[in-house]
């Protein structure tokens, strides 16, 4: 194979892993997905996965980092609003655009107790989870804000994981939107959208 040739299908061969490595993650977790079952599903050898990436943690940093990254920003935009109210509706606002366009990953961030220990052990994201849960609680003060705030962010999750079979045409970053206010107890923004 010549170096152009070589080159172009190098990029295609990493999205077929790291989609094959997704599909293996959300049905049988982090802890239960090997790099021997990557390259079965793929048809290759185990050491062919080692030209792209040299563990299973590198794998799912690949997969999960772009979305983590993306939800730093947005959790970093909300903390800069200049009220509670504005800063809890960047964070649902954000987060549901997030999830809706990051179905299978979102899905992958939640609730896997070994992806969420990989999180925390990383410290460009360790915080991350905690950051947002403060936006979303101080929306609700009292008793019940943290358990509003985790309700929101599982729900959510929840709902856009792809296994969901939502309505044909529904809005689903408008309504994940919605769902969250109702839940905090936040009016919705001037000028309606979600």
């Amino acid at each position: 194979m010549g170096t152009a040739e070589h080159q172009q299908t190098e990029p295609a061969t990493r999205e077929r892993l790291l989609a094959a490595a997704a599909e293996l993650i959300g049905r049988h977790g982090y802890a239960g997905t090997s790099l021997q079952m990557i390259a079965d599903r793929l048809g290759f050898r185990k050491g062919a996965i080692y030209h792209h990436f040299r563990t299973r943690d590198e794998i799912l940093e690949a997969l999960i980092g772009p979305v983590l990254d993306a939800l730093a920003d947005i959790v970093t935009d909300a903390e800069a609003q200049p009220s509670v109210a504005a800063r809890a509706e960047r964070m649902i606002s954000g987060y549901a655009e997030l999830a809706a366009e990051n179905r299978a990953m979102v899905s992958i961030l939640r609730g896997d107790p070994a992806v969420l220990e990989f999180i925390r052990s990383r410290p460009r994201w360790s915080g991350l989870i905690n950051r947002q849960m403060k936006l979303l609680t101080a929306a609700h003060p009292g008793p019940g804000g943290r358990v509003r705030a985790i309700m929101v962010l599982a729900g959510m999750s929840a709902a856009a994981d792809p296994a969901v079979q939502n309505p044909p045409g529904i809005d689903l970053r408008h309504e994940l939107s919605e769902a969250a206010r109702q839940t905090l107890g936040l009016r919705n923004p001037k000028g309606g959208g979600g």
